[in-house]
């Protein structure tokens, strides 16, 4: 599926709508440029799941939850991390067991990990405007704006 947005809001639009359908366990792997808007996507994510917590990048914390929704959100930044290997240092198996979603930036780092996730393309055409590509997963079916 591919969508067009025009601001930020938008985007975050199209990750609410996916976060309204997703379920326990789902693993949304992120690709993207620098400032695409994968947090914006996240934020309407977290929305879509009912989080009531204020949405922030984790570029430096590697990892922030999310626990107040109807399910647990992890936000997963993989920019600074070498390899694979390093995400299962930082307790990978742990956060698929407690039956969140994971939602994992930068996701090319470690993607021989997330074989079966459902891929979110996160491209800039314009300023503002961002071309979402959404693909893999059967939740997908009931997936639209």
């Amino acid at each position: 599926m591919e969508f067009m947005t025009n601001s930020p809001e938008e985007t975050e639009d199209v990750g609410r709508a996916l976060g309204k359908i997703v379920k326990p366990g789902t693993v949304l792997a992120y690709t993207g440029d620098l400032g695409a808007g994968k947090t914006a996507f996240t934020r309407g994510l977290a929305k879509g799941l009912g989080v009531t917590e204020q949405v922030t990048s984790p570029t430096y914390t590697i990892v922030n939850e999310y626990l107040s929704g109807r399910i647990p959100l992890f936000h997963f930044d993989m920019y600074r991390l070498t390899s694979a290997d390093d995400l299962w240092d930082i307790g990978w198996e742990d956060y698929l067991d407690r039956g969140g979603v994971c939602a994992v930036e930068w996701s090319e780092r470690v993607a021989e990990v997330l074989e079966g996730a459902i891929r979110v393309c996160i491209e800039k055409t314009g300023e503002n405007t961002r071309r979402i590509t959404v693909k893999g997963g059967e939740q997908l079916a009931d997936f639209s704006l």
